[in-house]
Formats: structure tokens, C-alpha cells, sequence
């Protein structure tokens, strides 16, 4: 069986970059009676060992930041923020931020109602123009909390494949939408969607009369002195602008392209850990909105999603925060706000948790023991294939399910049929093929699995091969929507 080869460096090479650590006062940190917190350099020792852990087994590379009360106790940077020039991590490089945006996106509309320019109970219609007749009765608030009922543009079957890549001038993209059908009646349910915060982006503009760049710049970077985060175009230029990458097994692969002017309200700032820590400390002491208006942000929803925030419960601590991933990107932004505390993760791997990492660091602060990163299966399984070809990556599953037959990873398609799909999107079609049918004799109702060779079928021009997998797959699960819109469209090219 041949072996290939990746252009992309190991995560053996992975190195440590600069290192920033503000000792509190003891008494700053011990003041807070009914639980016991490691000391300031127990705690520091705690956080490396952790993170240590998740770069060793290729589970990280970024910059984090606790800090308590706005001041910070652990900082540092891991890995490269550009591989094939051995560019390291550090303290000053800039992250795209992904959904972190979002948060920015609702305090500007925050501002514009305390202005009385609008108000969050107002119809979204009332501020787009065309606006279709399905939209009628959605409400801001409704776009806000993701219970308008708009498809999500991100969630479209082309999406990843080729819609991604064009370029959609200020907020166009949602014109991918606006002809389907709403998914519930608004208010009725919830799914999250990147459409309705791209909406959100172009009426706080018509309202403004200001482009949204200008908007983040003008009306909360600047005033803050946020001078290392900006609205990323293709004309941003910066020298500290990390690369994302993805991951196949241990290596990393830059993350392909996308436009850089499709997002527009849900996602396209660029940031610093130090920056935020400056927008996070902004939030509490009301520096851009007022405490009620910030207070109807945040307030409880059955979702759990209120304004730009996604409220959520850390082992009985509240926590308000948002996460972003895309690109190669995996960060959050969690503030776990009764304790005061903030740790930010921003990473450029898609392999990295940005929410488990920030979860674990916050866990060290409060004095529990975090279970340490370790490889992961499929990893382990990818490092095989590409050294040794698929037959090797069979055998070491084969393995590490004969040591440990009960473990999650092996009670499910998932592992093999990512691990397909990582394959293919190389592109490796030839072993991605391989794992596909491995997966099928390991669990043969894999409807995935045969997704897979449908779409490896399809890459190849066997259309009526393409067909009868997807045929296959909705047997199997006959609610497999990316099943049935495959079957439509290789049907459709099958006919041109």
C-alpha cells in the first residue's frame, strides 16, 4: 500500500513561545472564603503542566490568559503562528476570532437602542430592504438569540466545498437564504444561525449610516484603546496575523482560503488575548453600554443564548461567553462573571478546544485537577496511515480497540469517518476510499460511510456508483438530509 506525504510540519516541532506571568498578592486570590486556591505558583506550575500536556499530544496552539478581577495570572503563548517560516506564537499575535464576533456585534445594537435609533422588539424588515415576506414577523431580538427561524448560509450543502470561497460584498451572502423556507415559526424554536447576525451587521449600518468596520473601530475598539484588533478584509496587512491549520493526525495543514468579505456581523474581527481581556473588563465596569442594557443581554433565556452571549453552567459556576472556531481557528472568550474570573483561549488549530482548554484552566484556579490531555485515537490512527499507508492505520485501530474495547471512541463510525473525510479533503481519494469500506466491515449500518464513497464516487465522475451509496445511506438513515440533497444534485449533473 503506498504511503504520501504532507507538506506541513509535525507537531513534534511544536515550540514554546513567550511566557507572561503577573504574580497576584496572595491575599487577592485567598480572600474568598469557603474553597482552598493554589497558591500563585502552584497554580502557575498547574496551568503549564496542562497546557504542556495539550501541545505534547498535538491538542494545542495559541496564546490563553487567565485573569482574576481584570488582573492577569497566567499568559503564554504555544506553537507557530506560521509554519513554514517557524514563526512562533506569542503574546502580540492576532487571531481570527471567528464567532467571537458576535458579542460586538449585539453591544453595537445595544448602543443604537440606548440612542433610541431602534429598539430589539422592532421588525427586522423595517430596516432591509427586499426584505422577504416569510421575514415579516421576525423581530430583532429574534436575530439576536438565534430563534428567528432563518436557515444558517454556513449550513448549506455547497457551503464548505464552493460557496466558501466567493466573495460576498457586505453581507450578500445571506442572499443564499433568503428564498428558503423558514426551519420554525420565529420564536418558536432555536438554531443557531450565522444569517441572522449577518442581518444584524447590515441594519445596525442602515441605521448608522456607517460601514460596520468603522462601527467596531469608531465606537468600541478605539475608545478602549483596543489597538491590535481590527475588521479582517483581504487588504488586511499584519505582521503578527496568525495562519489557521488544520490537522491530520498529528501534522498541521494551512486551513484553505476563504473569502475574507462574506462575514459581516457574525464573524471577521481579529484580536489579541490582551485585547480582549480589555473588551471583558469593559463589560463589567459598563464602559459602553449601560448595566440595564447589559443586564437584558444576559438575561436567561430558555436557550440558553441571549444577546450575543451563550450563557451556560461550569459546575454549578455561571458563565457567559462565546466561542469561534473556522478557518483553523478554535477560540472563546469565558467569563465566569459571580467569580470574576476571565480566561481567554484563542488557538490557531482546529484540533484545539477552545472551550475545553478555558473549562480545564478554570478548574486549576479553583482548585480541582483536570483530567491532562492525551492523543487522541484518531490522531494515532491518521500518523499511522500517513506513515505507513491505510493497512498500518488499520492495524494500530485494531489495537488500541483490543486494549480498550469499552472506550467511546471505538463504540461508533465517528473516528473512521472522520478520519475518511480528513482523507479526502487532502485530497487523498485513493485511502480515504480505504477507510470508508474499513468502516463499513467495522459497522456496516455506517450511513456516513457510505456519504463518503458517494462523494469520493462523485469526485470521480462514477455518478451511478455516487447514487446507489447515497441511495444505501438513506436506507440506513432516512433522515440523513446530506444524503438526499447528494441524491439530488448527482442526480442532477448525471443529467447534463
Amino acid at each position: 500500500m503506498r504511503s504520501f506525504w504532507v507538506s506541513a510540519v509535525s507537531a513534534g516541532a511544536l515550540v514554546c513561545a513567550s511566557m507572561g506571568f503577573v504574580p497576584p498578592a496572595a491575599a487577592s486570590i485567598r480572600q474568598e472564603a469557603g474553597r482552598t486556591t493554589p497558591s500563585p505558583d502552584a497554580m502557575r506550575a498547574a496551568f503549564e503542566n496542562y497546557m504542556q500536556a495539550a501541545v505534547r499530544n498535538a491538542q494545542f496552539s495559541g496564546t490563553v490568559l487567565v485573569a482574576k478581577d481584570g488582573m492577569t495570572l497566567f499568559q503564554k503563548s504555544y506553537g507557530l503562528a506560521n509554519r513554514p517560516f517557524s514563526v512562533p506564537n506569542t503574546d502580540e499575535t492576532v487571531y481570527q476570532l471567528q464567532s467571537v464576533t458576535k458579542p460586538f456585534t449585539a453591544v453595537l445594537v445595544m448602543m443604537l437602542q440606548e440612542e433610541g435609533r431602534l429598539n430589539v422588539t422592532d421588525r427586522a424588515c423595517d430596516y432591509l430592504e427586499d426584505c422577504p415576506e416569510a421575514w415579516r414577523d421576525i423581530t430583532l431580538q429574534q436575530l439576536l438569540t438565534h430563534t428567528s427561524g432563518i436557515p444558517n448560509y454556513s449550513r448549506l450543502p455547497d457551503w464548505d466545498e464552493t460557496l466558501d470561497a466567493r466573495t460576498w460584498w457586505r453581507g450578500g451572502v445571506v442572499s443564499l437564504v433568503r428564498d428558503l423556507p423558514l426551519e420554525f415559526a420565529p420564536g418558536e424554536g432555536y438554531r443557531y444561525s450565522n444569517s441572522g447576525y449577518n442581518l444584524l451587521g447590515q441594519i445596525v449600518e442602515r441605521v448608522s449610516g456607517k460601514r460596520l468596520p468603522d462601527l467596531y473601530r469608531e465606537r468600541i475598539l478605539a475608545p478602549l484603546g483596543m489597538t491590535h484588533t481590527a475588521f479582517h478584509t483581504s487588504r488586511l496587512v499584519s505582521p503578527n496575523l496568525a495562519t489557521g491549520y488544520y490537522s491530520l493526525g498529528s501534522t498541521f495543514i494551512e486551513s484553505t482560503p476563504q473569502s475574507a468579505t462574506g462575514s459581516y456581523g457574525e464573524a471577521g474581527l481579529t484580536s489579541t488575548v490582551g485585547d480582549l481581556l480589555i473588551w471583558d473588563q469593559a463589560l463589567y465596569a459598563n464602559t459602553l453600554i449601560s448595566r440595564a442594557s447589559y443586564e437584558q443581554m444576559i438575561a436567561h433565556t430558555k436557550n440558553d443564548y441571549g444577546f450575543g452571549w451563550e450563557m451556560m453552567n461550569w459546575s454549578g459556576r455561571r458563565e457567559i461567553g462565546h466561542a469561534g472556531s473556522g478557518q483553523g481557528f478554535s477560540n472563546i472568550v469565558a467569563r465566569l462573571i459571580d467569580d470574576g474570573l476571565t480566561v481567554i483561549v484563542l488557538s490557531n488549530s482546529d484540533e484545539a478546544s477552545g472551550g475545553g482548554t478555558a473549562r480545564a484552566l478554570a478548574a486549576i484556579y479553583f482548585g480541582e485537577t483536570p483530567r491532562l490531555p492525551q492523543m487522541k485515537p484518531e490522531t494515532l490512527f491518521l500518523d499511522a496511515i500517513m506513515a505507513n499507508g491505510v493497512q498500518a492505520g488499520i492495524a494500530r485501530y485494531r489495537d488500541m480497540k483490543a486494549q480498550e474495547p469499552a472506550k467511546e471512541a471505538f463504540q461508533t463510525d465517528e473516528l473512521l469517518v472522520t478520519a475518511g473525510y480528513a482523507l479526502y479533503e487532502l485530497p487523498a481519494m485513493d485511502e480515504a476510499k480505504q477507510v470508508f469500506e474499513f468502516a463499513l466491515r467495522e459497522f456496516p449500518r455506517s450511513a456516513y460511510s457510505h456519504d463518503g464513497l458517494a462523494d469520493i464516487a462523485v469526485a470521480e465522475g462514477d455518478y451511478a456508483t455516487a447514487v446507489r451509496h447515497f441511495e444505501t445511506s438513506l436506507t440506513l438513515d432516512p433522515d440523513n438530509d446530506y444524503a438526499v440533497k447528494g441524491l439530488e444534485r448527482t442526480r442532477s449533473s448525471a443529467t447534463r
